[in-house]
């Protein structure tokens, strides 16, 4: 279910974790189901939910369920980009026990708790 995602083309500053699991897109008019594909600690890509008609630039907010003891990851941000039937949604916004969530993903997977910080202090 967890894998860190190498991708040399992509320059990316912060390391992407492969974790397939269903989440909820909350958008203006409607709320979608869809399915992480990929997580960061700035941001996620899922599927494109059936009756999508988001656009980039939305505002949206991205829920995780992580558990069924109510463990969740919940992230405001907006739509960085469409395509191939995925969704990039930027984190603008996460609160602490979901950034808490978040990084021990990310440890967890990483294996590297220094790179986790490092990754934690750019974001400023």
């Amino acid at each position: 279910m967890f894998a860190t995602h190498p991708d040399d083309k992509n320059r990316r500053r912060f390391h992407r974790i492969l974790f397939d699991t269903p989440a909820t897109v909350i958008s203006a008019e409607k709320t979608y189901l869809c399915n992480i594909i990929d997580v960061s600690l700035k941001g996620a890509l899922v599927s494109q939910p059936v009756g999508w008609n988001g656009a980039t630039g939305d505002k949206v907010a991205l829920e995780i369920k992580l558990s069924d003891d109510g463990a969740q990851i919940i992230m405001q941000g907006e739509v960085a980009h469409i395509e191939n039937d995925h969704i990039g949604i930027q984190c603008n916004q996460i609160d602490i026990d979901s950034i808490s969530h978040l990084r021990r993903l990310a440890e967890l997977n990483l294996g590297d708790t220094e790179l986790v910080e490092r990754e934690l202090a750019a974001l400023g």
